[in-house]
């Protein structure tokens, strides 16, 4: 790994103030030891000394140090949680949401970006937020992807890739009902999903010939037309373009035997045409490492592949191990991209 990579720090944003971020942050800074490089949390410092005396079962309360810059997390990071000030608007309640405390949760994402934009911090680390709460406060974007691509630039057309040990998959249609997720699945999308995808592979992960795996939509991949047309006429197109491009891809396949063991041995990702198509798998193959990478930007940004967990907020019992690969994999990529421009 790049020595001037790791002396770029990573930014971590607030997330929900009432949820498990602050948890987890705290939690994650605890296993620093565990081969993680310097981050920063840009969140309310007295809220994290609050979350810091009920992690529950841990041994040691956190330190938390308001730090001026970004450059300062270096040096402070052995000793304690280096913490960016971004003041709440009214004291937060695990488990339970305070519109008033939307605007701190939008500037700290926005102050993120603007850090790794201008060379600051090494990449950005979302802590999951509540869409509901900032729906309610005109909010405009479906989630964290589309407000990030917004920020990103008025061209910018991201894609979610979420990882885990042994399975990458790539919703083609995300934030949106099934019923909606079938009527806009179209074949330019799908190919715009490959190219990014095969993109990504080869510059944040190092796969020189990326293969793509294409799941179908309906069940047995539509049995030729027979219960179905979609493979036919929307998804079995792209996959001969992308081929024709030099991009190695398979399918449509149906999703029931697309994901087990073997079967993931001859892919490198999945292309699959809705939320929890892609989900569902990533889940229950590494519920609590799975990784959201957002693909397309011009700045790296991964998450934990979990939300809020306003049920267990407060209580001491949130895993942080989701957090830790997000960490760990926003550092890979971005020293990955770093060497790719040296």
């Amino acid at each position: 790994m790049s020595r001037v990579s790791e002396s770029i720090p990573i930014a971590v944003t607030m997330g929900e103030p009432a949820g498990i971020g602050g948890e987890i942050t705290c939690k994650a800074w605890l296993r620093r030891n565990e081969g993680l490089t310097p981050f920063f949390v840009i969140d309310d410092p007295n809220r994290l000394r609050v979350v810091s005396r009920n992690l529950g079962g841990v041994s040691q309360n956190v330190p938390v140090q308001v730090i001026g810059t970004p450059a300062d997390t270096t040096t402070v990071f052995t000793d304690a949680l280096p913490v960016l000030p971004e003041f709440l608007a009214v004291e937060s309640v695990p488990g339970r949401p305070m519109p008033a405390n939307t605007g701190a949760v939008i500037s700290s994402i926005k102050r993120a970006v603007a850090l790794v934009r201008n060379g600051q911090s090494a990449a950005v680390v979302t802590n999951p937020i509540c869409k509901n709460v900032l729906y309610k406060n005109d909010f405009p974007y479906p989630g964290h992807t589309e407000f990030l691509a917004a920020l990103a630039g008025p061209h910018v057309r991201p894609a979610m890739m979420l990882a885990c040990p042994g399975l990458r998959v790539v919703p083609v249609t995300v934030h949106v009902s099934l019923r909606q997720a079938v009527s806009i699945l179209n074949t330019a999308d799908i190919l715009t999903c490959g190219r990014m995808t095969a993109r990504a592979l080869q510059a944040d992960f190092r796969i020189d010939k990326p293969r793509l795996a294409v799941a179908a939509l309906n069940p047995h991949a539509g049995e030729e037309g027979g219960i179905g047309l979609e493979e036919e006429n929307v998804i079995r197109p792209a996959v001969r373009a992308l081929l024709k491009e030099g991009i190695s891809t398979f399918g449509p396949l149906p999703s029931d035997t697309l994901f087990h063991l073997k079967a993931r041995a001859h892919y490198d990702a999945v292309l699959c045409m809705y939320h929890d198509q892609a989900m569902i798998p990533l889940k229950m193959i590494g519920f609590h490492h799975g990784v959201n990478i957002t693909l397309g930007l011009p700045f790296v940004r991964t998450a934990p592949d979990h939300g809020t967990a306003f049920d267990i907020a407060g209580t001491g019992m949130a895993n942080e191990s989701s957090l830790i690969q997000a960490l760990r994999t926003a550092r890979e990529i971005s020293t990955y991209r770093l060497m790719s421009h040296s």
